[in-house]
């Protein structure tokens, strides 16, 4: 499927690829070379993650476009279960899974001609911040990460957003979700979440809900295979295993945290930039929200980024 929300660049070749994760689930994904690519040639790559409910064709497509004008390799993909991606049951969300999609992705990338294995980089845009960085904890081939607009889905379940979720709704959830899990047995159909981005928007929805809608449910983003829904059962494993409690097993390499003045979620990133050791670096884009820093390119740090990464894989 196409439905790209931006125009590719002249100076940028695209070509859509295919691998399997090592739990053979296969990745429909895009490889973005420089037009002038030369297999005979060294080049540094980055292995590009969606937004948490997004897809290649929106925000990831949108930096690799940029940053393989620059000189990068770039590799965008659907997450398992989603998007054109295989695996079923459709829309099923886990913190294992989507942070093997990160190293399946250097598997990849790693492998093909012109790119320098030593040379892979991450970017995670939202969610895929988290499950980079959580890629990068355990795998030395990842030599530097760059989060934008982060999300730490784990601890957002877990704690709700902003540590909204006190014992009581949390042991009501829990409740909630076994609950289900014995209605989806019986059934064998999955239920989805909410839409995370409404279609609806008006002047009751709320300001995050907004936000997102803005962007997902408006042509601004949308994209048919971005529904922001997830199996509902996906939520108790991301409450029970943490994405993020081996932070500084990353270090010496480094992490560059960029986050908008605005964001909602900025206090992801802080917390992540306060807890990882050096080199570290937390970046401020002046006036932004979570969702500028998905494709407005006009805000967008691409400057920052391949300065990081120039630097961090040279």
């Amino acid at each position: 499927m196409s439905n790209y929300i931006f125009t590719l660049s002249d100076k940028v070749t695209r070509k859509a690829v295919s691998y399997k994760t090592r739990f053979g689930i296969e990745l429909s994904a895009d490889l973005y070379l420089p037009a002038d690519f030369d297999a005979a040639n060294s080049y540094p790559a980055l292995v590009i993650g969606a937004p948490y409910g997004g897809v290649k064709e929106q925000g990831p497509g949108v930096y690799a476009n940029e940053l393989a004008q620059r000189g990068f390799v770039a590799l965008t993909f659907d997450p398992s279960y989603n998007g054109d991606s295989s695996g079923f049951p459709r829309h099923l969300s886990s913190p294992e899974m989507f942070v093997e999609d990160f190293h399946a992705g250097v598997d990849f990338i790693g492998t093909q001609a012109g790119v320098d294995r030593n040379r892979i980089g991450v970017l995670g845009i939202c969610g895929s911040g988290g499950f980079g960085l959580s890629a990068a904890q355990v795998d030395p081939r990842i030599k530097a990460v760059a989060t934008v607009s982060m999300y730490d889905i784990s601890r957002m379940h877990a704690e709700g957003f902003a540590g909204s979720l006190d014992e009581e709704s949390r042991k009501a959830m829990l409740e909630a979700l076994a609950e289900q899990r014995w209605a989806e047995f019986e059934t064998g159909r999955p239920e989805l979440s909410e839409r995370g981005a409404p279609m609806e928007i008006d002047e009751n929805t709320h300001p995050i809900g907004r936000e997102f809608g803005e962007f997902y449910s408006r042509p601004r983003g949308y994209h048919p295979n971005s529904i922001t829904q997830f199996t509902q059962t996906s939520a108790q494993a991301f409450m029970n295993f943490p994405l993020l409690d081996k932070l500084e097993w990353i270090s010496p390499r480094p992490i560059l945290l960029i986050m908008g003045e605005e964001a909602h979620s900025r206090f992801y990133s802080e917390d992540i930039y306060a807890a990882a050791a050096e080199p570290k670096e937390l970046y401020i884009v002046p006036g932004a929200n979570h969702v500028d820093l998905y494709d407005r390119t006009d805000v967008i740090p691409f400057d920052k980024l391949e300065g990081f990464f120039g630097e961090a894989l040279k």
